[in-house]
């Protein structure tokens, strides 16, 4: 067993009665990929761990994942904006990958096949990725989220200008972390999310993975706080529940669709019919002409457009009700994806123009940059309506 004794990548971990040995790989490296292989091959264990949740697992498994996606489905259940990051983070890695000549994530799949081939158990390890990027965008507020979104559209550019010490920096951090790094500087806790979560999220599932020997393949970055963490307690659930959103935010909501029908009380009862009316029409030029311009960004069907203009200034009012999921909708009827979208969303994420191009990924767009249009127009009408009076 000499090559498990003298790499730095290996670390042997023990649970009770388990030998777990722990290899930390990096995701962009054809070395890691071969490392995995002759560990798994060496050691013959019960059961293989990979850094992977059930959706990914899925969508390196099952090649027609995505046409069994349920577009309006996302829509109606408001997670458009977590399948554009999730399809993002997915376009980052596969373009990584393709100016290094790997396939994305090629240790994962090289420990599923050997597992397999040994006869071994697969235990997914790691925590669901929706359940991140939801934590995530639930500490966040606007101005975080609108930098999330330019920092996840920037990751579509600039592959191919990214040096050879920048992808050694790679193969050390998780890929979600390195996105999001500038963000993280303004907002610390994300560290707790991206990376504390997980280590121990990671170091839970991997001691308590079935078998006497287990080989767990995680990425580098997450190897010191899985030993860290790997004698703590640790409570799942918790790191599993995605956290209400906080008492003021909740009121908040409320709070503006309230002012902003004060304010028309307001301008009728004080200034008279015409500055309840100047005011009423500053509300929907503003919220209906942004909401309009935001789905037009996303080169929506013209129908799309006008329910846009349409929806932003009702559905501003109604915190229940977002201009974009309307606008979504109605592009998903408008424009139905066809088989072919669904195919070729695989490789159409690997451009921005394939995002404006496929239906699929449209779609998201146009839900994502409406509700900025409304939530912009928002901002820009209250002055003018205050102007007024």
């Amino acid at each position: 067993m000499g090559i498990a004794n003298n790499d730095d990548n290996i670390h042997r971990l023990y649970f009770e009665d388990k030998e777990i040995i722990l290899l930390g790989t990096a995701h962009i490296s054809r070395e890691s990929t071969e490392l995995v292989s002759s560990v798994i091959e060496e050691e013959k264990p019960d059961c293989v761990c990979v850094e992977l949740c059930q959706s990914r697992y899925q969508t390196i498994r099952q090649k027609d994942k995505w046409q069994k996606m349920d577009i309006i489905k996302v829509i109606k259940d408001k997670k458009a904006f977590l399948l554009l990051s999730n399809l993002l983070l997915a376009s980052f890695q596969k373009r990584i990958a393709r100016k290094l000549n790997l396939k994305p994530g090629e240790e994962m799949i090289k420990a599923i096949e050997k597992a397999e081939e040994i006869g071994a158990k697969i235990h997914l390890a790691d925590r669901d990725i929706h359940i991140t990027l939801s934590r995530t965008w639930r500490i966040m507020g606007l101005w975080d989220k609108l930098k999330l979104l330019f920092q996840f559209t920037l990751s579509l550019g600039g592959v191919d200008e990214i040096s050879e010490e920048e992808i050694e920096k790679m193969k050390q951090q998780d890929v979600l972390q390195l996105i999001l790094a500038d963000i993280e500087k303004s907002l610390p806790v994300l560290r707790n999310i991206l990376i504390d979560e997980r280590d121990q999220y990671l170091a839970y599932n991997i001691k308590t993975a079935p078998g006497k020997k287990i080989v767990a393949v995680v990425g580098a970055g997450h190897v010191s706080g899985i030993k860290k963490y790997w004698n703590a307690e640790i409570d799942l659930k918790a790191l599993e529940e995605i956290p209400p959103k906080s008492l003021a935010s909740r009121l908040f909501k409320w709070v503006i669709p309230f002012g902003i029908l004060l304010l028309f009380i307001v301008g009728f009862f004080w200034g008279g019919y015409d500055t309840g009316a100047h005011m009423i029409t500053w509300w929907v030029m503003a919220n209906g002409i942004l909401a309009g311009l935001g789905a037009l960004i996303a080169f929506a069907h013209p129908l799309t457009v006008l329910s846009a203009v349409l929806a932003a200034p009702l559905t501003s009012l109604n915190p229940m009700i977002a201009a974009g999921w309307v606008s979504g909708l109605v592009e998903a009827v408008s424009r139905k994806p066809k088989v072919k979208d669904f195919e070729s969303l695989p490789e159409d994420i690997l451009s921005i123009k394939g995002f404006w191009k496929n239906k699929v990924t449209r779609i998201l767009l146009v839900v994502i940059f409406t509700n900025l249009g409304s939530t912009l127009g928002t901002f820009v009408a209250i002055p003018l309506m205050l102007k007024v009076l």
